[in-house]
């Protein structure tokens, strides 16, 4: 009970991961369809990386098209809208510093889920797809939780 009721129904939630390539943009995308209108959910990337077909493709079996998403990084975020957020979720400890640092200044909650980098999968496309799978699962899971208390959007 010692957070502050802020961070248990957060406004504006910043997802981010190394890249803005994977975790981040599914992260976003699941929040997002989840509450269209109470949150609001962007992602971002310590480095900018190149969007990952896989996770195109992972979403797309949930119904949610992630093709248009444009990897950013915190500079570009900061210098197009400012870091207006009062929670950022990093999933990687790369972000996890970088959140750190860019709180000093700013005030936000910072919550770590630290969430598997799909990417490094070896084997097949099927292979490849489920840690993919995995790592979406995971998230979607942490976040039903996380903001089942937001609204009544949950179900």
């Amino acid at each position: 009970m010692d957070a502050p009721p802020r961070a248990r129904t957060p406004q504006a939630v910043l997802f981010a991961c190394g890249l803005n390539s994977v975790r981040s943009p599914m992260a976003e995308s699941l929040l997002r369809q989840m509450f269209p209108q109470a949150l609001y959910v962007k992602s971002a990337g310590v480095k900018k990386g190149e969007l990952d077909p896989f996770a195109v493709a992972v979403m797309a079996e949930l119904g949610q098209d992630i093709s248009g998403h444009k990897p950013t990084t915190f500079e570009e975020l900061e210098d197009w809208e400012g870091l207006n957020f009062d929670l950022i979720i990093t999933l990687s400890p790369e972000a996890h510093h970088k959140a750190l640092e860019l709180t000093r200044t700013m005030a936000a909650d910072v919550e770590y889920w630290p969430t598997p980098d799909p990417t490094g999968m070896e084997g097949n496309r099927e292979q490849k797809l489920q840690a993919y799978r995995e790592v979406c699962d995971g998230l979607l899971l942490r976040i039903r939780r996380r903001f089942a208390k937001a609204g009544a959007a949950s179900g």
